[in-house]
């Protein structure tokens, strides 16, 4: 949802920026592989070690990298299908050094089972919405949309660890909760829509 209504005002911002990335020389697919290494390393460095608000605000800075890759490509017109690729194979590995040093946090630091249990939901429902998607896709279907879309997951989880981080109490449990079953609907959401793609067909 928050990619329908946002990418068209980040867009305004983030298309000069990329742009003059382009001019510097830069590629879109090195400032993909810097955002993916700068933002798992970050994810794996400061959450398990329980530093959640630090961790929260370098992961952002460096998770607009997914949005300026995109901007370089459109600016410069190197948009390919090597890149795409690439991106998404990115995505999943930020996806799973985010939700994975989180659930180690849980469930060695913390030990907190319960927690431990709604982010491992998270980590595997992550993978699995963009699954369906991809393999619906090389079949020629569609299963856009849903609750629960790569920018909704990061905001819910990471306004969860950065106001834990402050010292909210029960903010990151309710969050990751809140995700788990925002995920799970969203992978019926998008089976459902496979499913009526192929009604179609």
């Amino acid at each position: 949802m928050l990619n329908i209504f946002a990418r068209a005002s980040l867009s305004r911002l983030t298309n000069p920026i990329g742009a003059g990335l382009v001019r510097l020389g830069l590629s879109p697919n090195a400032v993909t592989l810097t955002g993916t290494i700068a933002s798992a390393a970050a994810a794996l460095w400061f959450f398990p070690r329980g530093q959640l608000f630090v961790g929260t605000v370098v992961v952002t800075v460096f998770l607009l990298f997914d949005i300026l890759d995109g901007a370089m490509a459109r600016a410069g017109g190197k948009a390919s299908q090597f890149g795409g690729v690439l991106d998404a194979s990115c995505d999943r590995l930020v996806d799973g050094a985010l939700f994975g040093a989180l659930v180690w946090w849980s469930l060695v630091v913390e030990v907190d089972r319960v927690r431990g249990l709604a982010l491992l939901i998270c980590l595997v429902s992550a993978q699995v919405i963009s699954y369906v998607k991809a393999r619906a896709e090389a079949n020629g279907l569609r299963a856009d949309g849903g609750l629960a879309e790569r920018a909704e997951r990061f905001l819910v989880v990471l306004v969860g660890t950065g106001l834990y981080g402050l010292g909210v109490p029960y903010v990151l449990d309710i969050a990751v909760w809140l995700l788990a079953a925002l995920s799970l609907i969203t992978i019926a959401q998008r089976l459902i829509a496979v499913y009526a793609s192929s009604r179609t067909q």
